[in-house]
């Protein structure tokens, strides 16, 4: 379900087309083979699990990937379920978890939707966009990453930093919010191309397309970039 803000959207002459968008995340795809996975998408496809991928993500908030992957794989390795993690000492909890940034928060946040999933929920997972955002502490980018790596939903596009920030600099839009971003990548990006967009820009924005100072020499996708807002890179 797109984002209902409005802003200023590109003229229709200086969008990319679907055929140029495909070219581009393509040659991404590629080019970030050779790196790491992101959390949620790794906790995807070794759990095939909607809470741990839920509960990753909820760890991984302000936090590196460096950090969360562990402290994750050392939270499951006690407690995977709902219920475990419900009836977990909050003093536990904070203690497998303090690694990671805002950790009382988070903690408390995530035994309080464990317990919410335990006890109302049958320790499902909402497979409903809507039933997700009701969760205290879940916003869009949380929720659509569920329905994303959870779920296997095609219909949802998980907007981050780093997602936000490179269709911006590639000039395919013109945004300044991510909820923004996540409407007018729907409207311009081919459906087929969806699923790919969070896993692939993510990886791509950590190690390639830098916040400051990016790589652009040895960037796959210079030729069809526009640089939006770049004053320094490398």
């Amino acid at each position: 379900m797109p984002a209902k803000n409005k802003q200023k959207t590109m003229k229709k002459e200086n969008a990319p087309s679907p055929k140029e968008i495909g070219i581009v995340i393509t040659k991404i795809k590629k080019a970030v083979r050779g790196f790491g996975t992101p959390v949620s998408t790794e906790v995807s496809e070794k759990t095939h699990d909607p809470f741990r991928v839920l509960v990753s993500c909820l760890l991984s908030l302000r936090t590196k990937d460096t950090i969360t992957g562990p402290v994750s794989r050392k939270l499951f390795a006690v407690a995977k379920t709902p219920k475990e993690i419900a009836e977990m000492p909050l003093r536990r909890l904070r203690s497998i978890i303090r690694p990671v940034n805002f950790y009382k928060t988070k903690a408390r946040r995530i035994r309080d939707i464990s317990k919410e999933l335990a006890e109302k929920h049958g320790s499902e997972v909402p497979s409903a966009f809507d039933g997700l955002m009701a969760f205290k502490g879940v916003g869009r980018k949380t929720a659509n990453i569920v329905m994303v790596y959870g779920h296997s939903s095609k219909g949802h596009i998980p907007v981050d930093i780093h997602v936000h920030r490179i269709p911006n600099r590639l000039g395919w839009i013109k945004t300044k919010t991510p909820e923004q971003t996540e409407e007018e990548l729907m409207r311009l990006v081919p459906k087929r191309h969806w699923m790919d967009i969070n896993n692939v820009f993510v990886t791509f924005g950590q190690n390639v397309c830098l916040p400051v100072s990016p790589k652009c020499s040895t960037c796959p996708v210079r030729q069809q970039c526009r640089r939006a807002g770049v004053t320094r890179s490398r």
